[in-house]
This record gives C-alpha cells, sequence and structure tokens, in this order.
C-alpha cells in the first residue's frame, strides 16, 4: 500500500456532543470529494512533541462518505492526554490541521450474509456510525444487526437520538445501548451480557468491535469460549 501524504484540513464547524466530548468538521481544501471507506480513520499530527511518532493520533471517521470534502471527527477529551488537550484548547473554527488518511481495514464485511454485531464503548461509536449510514442511504441487504453500545450514564450516550431514529429506519437494525453506572428505561451493565445472550443459539455471526483495550480482549475471549471462530472478530482498539 502506497504511503499516504499528509494534507491540510480546516475546522469549519465545532459542536459540544457531551460534557467531554466534541464533534469536529474537517474540510479538505485541495479535494472537491474526500474520499474514504466507511469504518476508515485519518491520523492526526499534532504539534505537542519534538518526535514525530509522539505527535500522532488517530481517530475513526464518525462521518460517512457522502460526496462532500468534509468530514467528521468525534473526540473525548482524556484526562492528562497531551493529544485532546491540545485539541481541546488550541482548535477553533477555521483553524488548520494537519492530517494523513483515510485508511485501514476496518470496514463492512462483503457480503453482509451473516448476523452482524458492532460492540462498542465511548467514542468506539464512530466508524459504526459511519458503517450504518452507509448501510441506510445504499440500502445495502444484510442480516440482522446489532449495535451494543456501552457507556457509564445517559448524558454519555453519543448520537443517541440519531441511533434511535436510524434504527427505526433500517431493517432489523437493533440499537442497544446499555448504562453501567445509572439505572433508565433501557438496558443496563456491561456490554457483554447483551451479546452472549443474542449469541445463545450460535447462529452465523461476525462480530465487529471497537473501543478500550480491557473490553476488546474480554469480548474476544467470552465470543470465543462461545464457539465462535477467532476469524469472524474484527477489531479496532483505542488507547
Amino acid at each position: 500500500m502506497a504511503v499516504q501524504p499528509w494534507r491540510k484540513g480546516i475546522i469549519k464547524r465545532i459542536e459540544n456532543e457531551t460534557q467531554n466530548t466534541k464533534r469536529f468538521w474537517i474540510e479538505v481544501p485541495e479535494a472537491e470529494v474526500f474520499n474514504f471507506k466507511a469504518g476508515q480513520f485519518v491520523t492526526l499530527d499534532l504539534p505537542i512533541h519534538e518526535k514525530p511518532n509522539k505527535r500522532w493520533r488517530s481517530y475513526s471517521i464518525a462521518s460517512w462518505p457522502d460526496g462532500s470534502n468534509v468530514f467528521e471527527l468525534v473526540i473525548v477529551k482524556m484526562e492528562g492526554g497531551a493529544g485532546t488537550s491540545y485539541i481541546f484548547s488550541e482548535w477553533k473554527e477555521n483553524s488548520e490541521v494537519v492530517f494523513k488518511g483515510a485508511q485501514g481495514v476496518f470496514v463492512l464485511p462483503e457480503p453482509l450474509d451473516k448476523d452482524l454485531f458492532l460492540i462498542c464503548t465511548g467514542t468506539g461509536i464512530a466508524p459504526f456510525r459511519s458503517m450504518l449510514h452507509y448501510i441506510d442511504e445504499h440500502n445495502v441487504p444484510h442480516k440482522k444487526i446489532y449495535l451494543i453500545f456501552g457507556t457509564r450514564r445517559k448524558e454519555n450516550l453519543l448520537y443517541y437520538n440519531e441511533l434511535t431514529e436510524l434504527a427505526q429506519r433500517i431493517p432489523n437494525l437493533h440499537y442497544m445501548p446499555t448504562l453501567s453506572r445509572e439505572e433508565w428505561e433501557g438496558k443496563t451493565g456491561y456490554v457483554h451480557e447483551i451479546y452472549e445472550d443474542l449469541i445463545r443459539e450460535k447462529q452465523p455471526a461476525l462480530f465487529m468491535l471497537c473501543g478500550w483495550k480491557d473490553m476488546i480482549d474480554e469480548a474476544r475471549r467470552r465470543i470465543v469460549e462461545a464457539g465462535y471462530d477467532k476469524k469472524t472478530i474484527h477489531l479496532e482498539l483505542y488507547g
């Protein structure tokens, strides 16, 4: 694969999604269309260190290919994180950013001929939001899709209203958010109990995991113990 060049982006819009999470819309002036596959990521070069590899931060694209030259990132501020501290303090509308991409192989399987489990925590929702909008806009044939999203409190449910509406629009899409620190009208606890309950029949399935390492490690172990081959599991690691 050819090495991708660094490119210039311009921040066109910023919105608060939660108390510690922001959405950033970035325009690519050199391109009429910013081409990428739903699920891919970009790498940012942030001026936070002398060594290049200490400056780079990768984020999944939260938007979907729509024929424009703008893409969206959703970023949570990490306690003590040099990258997100810089982004949250320095990025303003019309700020210039340096990035490369899109890249990555965490994309929709083809064909979608098995049940698809999209399991995520936190901003790990980003690539799945992109994939689901792509499925919706292109009427991609699919079996059952389960979007299982874990977070602590209802206020941390990224894109909640949008995903609820999407689940009403896309046939056989089951949106299953779960909260670990708060009682509410939906599911409570961790993501693992939810998918384990759904795979008791050992139906043919594919699993895509995105989030923090601890969640991914445990999910991978549990899915294999449930009788699925490791090859049915695809993952994108954060942190």
